[in-house]
């Protein structure tokens, strides 16, 4: 409970049948500008994949993925996936993308190890997506190009969403900042990694914090990245590490830094073989994925996933993720966010 944020004189701005009503439309009309924008096709996903080919994401490597065996299969088990960072690179290979197209999807997962807040589910959602690119792409002026072909996307769904419910006023700022984490730690050497990143969201409204996995000038990581999808060590035209980052806003409401996106380009063979190297992940060179990416038998690729009760909770103005998602919160956390005036779904 002491996780929970308490936002002063909340009132949602609409009903329940109104925010379900809000949550289809921009559900609908952002997935196809984001289709439109990236030139993705909509493709299937899995809910869960079989353990020990390396497919599911590893978050931070710490999380514990919820597992069941499958009976017809001999008791093999099964992992609910984390997130579709691999498994969609698999699929292009699979679906022979062509260079500049590429899939998107929609992810559901369980995180069962998550502190629950007002941002933090057990149930995540994502549009996750993947598009193939050339040996010449993978650099960051690619890279802050397509965040802000992203974020042009998340500010027409906010018009839209403003213009259907007038009681709701636009607050995202029309560009997004670009910073590296190793040049937000000399901004402010003396705040942790969660406090840099408010101080520089309130600052400019919308940012895009790249090179995240790495180890910072201070020895620290801004935030654990697993080592075998974005490249974040490879050094880029700015001369510091990293082809990934996160799409970060200001939300006034809480008073905080609200992630909305995670992404990058993602690891070829020899950032693979590096970063498995710094991690002590080297083991890893003879699962699936792993070795199919050795063997040059996946295309070169940028991808990320976009939160989608959480962009539904931005735009609607919501005080909590449980407004828009159904899914299991303590008991007290329900009553308390009742007396608040945000009833959890």
């Amino acid at each position: 409970m002491s996780k929970l944020i308490r936002p002063k004189d909340y009132k949602a701005l609409l009903d329940l049948r109104q925010t379900e009503q809000g949550i289809k439309l921009i559900k609908e009309f952002f997935q196809q500008n984001l289709s439109t924008e990236l030139r993705l096709r909509r493709v299937t996903a899995p809910l869960f994949v079989l353990k020990g080919l390396g497919i599911n994401d590893d978050l931070n490597g710490v999380e514990r993925p919820v597992t069941f065996p499958i009976k017809d299969l001999g008791d093999a088990r099964a992992e609910v996936v984390h997130s579709l960072a691999k498994w969609k690179r698999l699929t292009l290979a699979e679906y022979q993308v062509e260079k500049g197209y590429g899939v998107y999807t929609d992810m559901n997962a369980i995180r069962a190890d998550e502190e629950l807040d007002n941002l933090h589910s057990l149930y995540v959602d994502q549009w996750d997506w993947e598009a193939v690119i050339s040996r010449e792409q993978r650099t960051l002026a690619f890279l802050k190009c397509v965040v802000e072909r992203i974020y042009a996307a998340i500010l027409r769904t906010e018009y839209l969403v403003c213009e259907t419910y007038p009681q709701i006023k636009p607050f995202l700022p029309e560009k997004i900042h670009f910073i590296h984490s190793e040049e937000l730690l000399q901004m402010y050497p003396d705040k942790s990694p969660k406090e840099r990143e408010d101080a520089i969201c309130e600052k400019y409204g919308a940012v895009f914090i790249i090179g995240i996995g790495g180890r910072l000038s201070d020895g620290k990581k801004h935030d654990g990245r697993a080592p075998d999808y974005d490249d974040w060590s490879t050094v880029a035209e700015n001369g510091l590490a990293g082809l990934n980052g996160d799409i970060l806003i200001w939300y006034p409401i809480l008073g905080r830094s609200f992630e909305l996106s995670s992404m990058g380009i993602r690891v070829d063979k020899e950032s693979l073989l590096r970063q498995l190297a710094l991690e002590n992940k080297e083991d890893r060179k003879t699962l699936y994925f792993h070795e199919r990416l050795l063997n040059d038998q996946l295309p070169l690729s940028i991808g990320g996933g976009i939160g989608q009760s959480r962009l539904c909770m931005v735009l609607l103005h919501k005080g909590h993720i449980g407004e828009i998602q159904a899914s299991i919160w303590p008991e007290d956390m329900r009553k308390e966010c009742e007396e608040l005036g945000m009833p959890l779904i």
